[in-house]
């Protein structure tokens, strides 16, 4: 009786490999997309943020008698705000709030067509 040798890999064994392989770097793929749309959410977070920071110490130089007295809403659209043209700034003006002769200031900065924003807000007084 004539023994059967194996000297190497049958294509069945072949194609299972490749299939394990190929479902372990599509995941990775995938993986590897998730990672770098939260970097850009992210990096869109911090930036926005520093857009409404930089706004509110603007604010904070002005003081009290620099800011509106009635209620008010300064935009500064898509492309006006310089080095930063996807990024749209609004100031809001609450005057006598929360209390008479008390301002509350709020500074929203908006991206992605208005999809997401971070908003910050003070209260003045005199």
């Amino acid at each position: 009786m004539n023994a059967v040798r194996s000297n190497g890999f049958t294509l069945i064994e072949v194609l299972i490999a490749i299939l394990i392989l190929s479902v372990g770097l599509l995941g990775m793929a995938a993986l590897t997309a998730g990672i770098i749309n939260g970097n850009r959410f992210s990096n869109d977070m911090s930036t926005a943020t520093t857009l409404a920071q930089e706004r509110m110490e603007e604010i904070r130089r002005l003081g009290y008698s620099g800011m509106p007295s009635t209620d008010t809403t300064t935009t500064e659209n898509y492309s006006t705000i310089a080095g930063y043209p996807e990024y749209k700034r609004e100031t809001l003006t609450d005057a006598d709030a929360p209390a008479p002769g008390m301002k509350t200031i709020t500074v929203t900065t908006y991206w992605a067509s208005d999809s997401h924003h971070v908003e910050l807000k003070t209260i003045l007084l005199p």
